[in-house]
This record gives C-alpha cells, structure tokens and sequence, in this order.
C-alpha cells in the first residue's frame, strides 16, 4: 500500500511544472467572473447559480484554438510508463485468473480483445453474498496502474465498502487513457479501448462469476470523474447513478479541451489520436455538457474543493508544495469546471447534488471524505436505499 502511495507521490512531483502550467493556463481561459472560490451551498440540487456555461451546453469560445499535439512540452512530462505489450492470440474475453486477496476481495485477471491483453481487476464483494448484489465501477485518475487500484491503495474503498451489499470493480491500468477508445494506437500511451472493455466485455463475465443483480452505477475521481461521466452519458442504459470528485466533464469549451490535452500529454500521448481533430464531432460525442440530456433519470452527485490549501495540508509536511502548487492549481480548474457543469444541469431542469467544498486540494485524502456524502446518491441508485 505504501509504496504504490510513494510511487504516485513521486510521479506527482516529476509531472509539477508541467501541471501548474496547463492548470493555471485552463483557468486564464475562463471569463473573469468564473474562477471564484466562493461556492453555493453543500448539497444544492440542480441549481444555475454561480455560472459558468452558456446555455450552449458549454461551446468553445474561441473556435478551437487549443491545437492537437503535445500540450505538456516533452521535458515537462512525468515519466512514461512501459507499455503493456499487445497480443494477438485473445479472441474472446474471458476471466483467465483469480487471486484471492481476503475474504471480501478478489483480483480478476481478464483476457481482452479489446485491449490486446489481460487486464487485472480488483472487486470488492458485499459484506452479504447469500443474493444477487448490485455493483459500482470505479474509476481513478491519470496514474491508474497496472498492479491495483488508487482506490485500494489511498482511496479507503475497502473500509467504508466493507459493510455494504456492493460488488466494487476497480479497473487496473489505463494511464492517460480517459476510459475511453482512441482512434489509433498511441506511441506514448499506448492502445486504449477503456469504453469498449468497461461496458461490453467486463461486465457479462462478471455478472456471471459474481451472480450479480446487474445494477450498475459509477464512481470516479480526477481522471476518472471525467471517464465516469462520460461512461454515464455514452451509456445511459447500462448505469443508474453516478458520483464523481475533482473532474472537468466538456471536452469542447476551452478549459475542457484543455483539461483533456493536459490529461494525454501528461503521459507522452497525443491528444490527436484521441477522438480525430481537436474540437470536432468525436471531441463532442464526449463532452458531457452538449450530451447532458442523456443523464436525465439519473441519481448524480458532483463534488469538488476550492484549491485553497485545507485541513489537510499543513506547512512543512514533506509534500506541501506539490499540495498546494499543483493539487491546487488542479483543483481550482476542476471547480471551474463542475460550476459550468452545475450550470447546464440546472438549465435542462436534471436534478443533481453538488458539493463545493470551501477549501481543499486535487487529493486522495478528500475524495475519502467524500465516499460518506456520496453514498446516500450511490445507494439509491443502486436501490439499496
């Protein structure tokens, strides 16, 4: 547990620049007005106060001009991680290994086609297993990697899911890779069909080995929140409810092409074999403003802090700088974000909890405070409620 911590604390270090940089470039697009660290209520649902989109559903105000390409400049990029090498030989997807870990928790081993590989999957079963249970995906952010989940690691999934009649899938790897499928194989990332693998291929085998109710709802972090959304809108059939921490949910507007490119870059990949070009229709397929009628029926909770340094960053811990420089810098352009998604749920009348904390950073240690505050929105999606 402690040293995957170290190695995310450690990549976060290396990626500081180039993160601060894209960050602070994200909230300079904003109008003036947007960027304040003031925010409504706790809990307010649905409401358009403190705007930040159009009624637009949140288009681009300059007509694209974030170019495709490396966003981060390469000597400002965190370390690339090796690539997964691909196979040929998986033609159908099948759970190829199972390693159990304790009594409620099982690392899958999952041959895709999609992907061209066997990927690992944790789960967390529920605390009763004597009938059917519903399940949560769960999603994390631009370090997902390959040997377990943040969520196992520095999220607290299994404490607080360790009472709950849940299924909790926790997809291993995925670094940059949004959740989503690319149109090319990237040289610096790699291939992702996240979407192809997370609702065609994962869920009937475990549906199948875990005996299931198939209820499914999502949660995501960073990355992941922006994944999770996505996911929901793309596939409104196929999950209930959604809660998300710490995301930026367009990919068309300004601040949201840019979030997704800074995202890519990161890592070494290029935002230009994503979705085709930069701000075009498969740019917009994924941007959940202009797709946000597809959320409509939906349990949604959306949280995010200010950026302001909180009860959990204090001067002189070792990694303060990196906390408040880079957790903040994110963090203050995810609220940019979540205030303009807030906005375009409140015009189509799509009821939402929203949950601007006033302070805190781009963390781990937050989004285990916001598990209880979102569970009351995941519980009754999941109809445990």
């Amino acid at each position: 547990m402690h040293d995957a911590y170290s190695r995310r604390r450690a990549r976060r270090r290396g990626f500081r620049a180039g993160v601060v940089g894209i960050a602070l470039a994200s909230l300079i697009t904003l109008p003036t007005g947007g960027v304040a660290t003031a925010a409504p209520d706790a809990g307010s649902s649905g409401s358009a106060s403190g705007s930040l989109a159009t009624g637009s559903g949140g288009a681009s105000s300059d007509g694209g001009s974030v170019s495709a390409g490396s966003t981060i400049p390469g000597p400002l990029q965190n370390e690339h991680p090796p690539l997964p090498a691909l196979r040929d030989d998986i033609t159908t997807a099948a759970i190829v290994g199972e390693q159990h870990k304790s009594e409620q928790f099982i690392r899958f081993t999952v041959a895709s086609p999609a992907l061209r590989r066997e990927v690992g999957v944790e789960v967390l079963l529920p605390k009763d297993n004597s009938a059917p249970r519903p399940s949560i995906y769960a999603l994390e952010g631009v370090d997902a990697g390959e040997d377990s989940s943040g969520w196992v690691c520095c999220g607290g999934a299994q404490q607080f899911f360790a009472d709950k009649n849940v299924n909790v899938v926790m997809i291993n790897g995925g670094v940059s890779g949004m959740y989503t499928d690319w149109d090319r194989i990237d040289p610096g990332v790699g291939l992702h069909k996240w979407e192809t693998f997370v609702t065609r291929e994962l869920p009937p085998l475990l549906d199948a080995r875990l005996k299931t109710n198939g209820v499914k709802s999502l949660l995501g972090a960073s990355m992941g929140a922006q994944g999770a959304m996505m996911l929901a809108h793309r596939h409104p059939e196929m999950f209930r409810g959604i809660a998300v921490f710490s995301g930026c949910y367009s990919t068309t507007d300004d601040v949201g092409r840019l979030s997704v490119q800074a995202t890519v870059s990161s890592r070494g990949g290029d935002p230009a074999n994503l979705w085709g070009s930069v701000g075009g229709p498969g740019w917009a397929a994924h941007d959940s403003l202009r797709n946000a009628e597809a959320l409509r029926g939906k349990d949604i909770y959306v949280s995010v802090a200010s950026g302001l340094p909180g009860r959990y960053e204090t001067p002189g811990m070792p990694d303060y700088a990196d906390r408040v420089l880079v957790g903040g810098s994110i963090e203050a352009a995810a609220n940019a974000c979540t205030h303009r998604f807030q906005s375009r749920l409140g015009a189509l009348g799509i009821p939402a909890t929203f949950d601007f904390e006033s302070r805190g950073t781009h963390a781990w240690v937050y989004w285990v405070d916001q598990l209880p505050k979102a569970w009351p929105t995941l519980e009754r999606s999941l109809g445990l409620a």
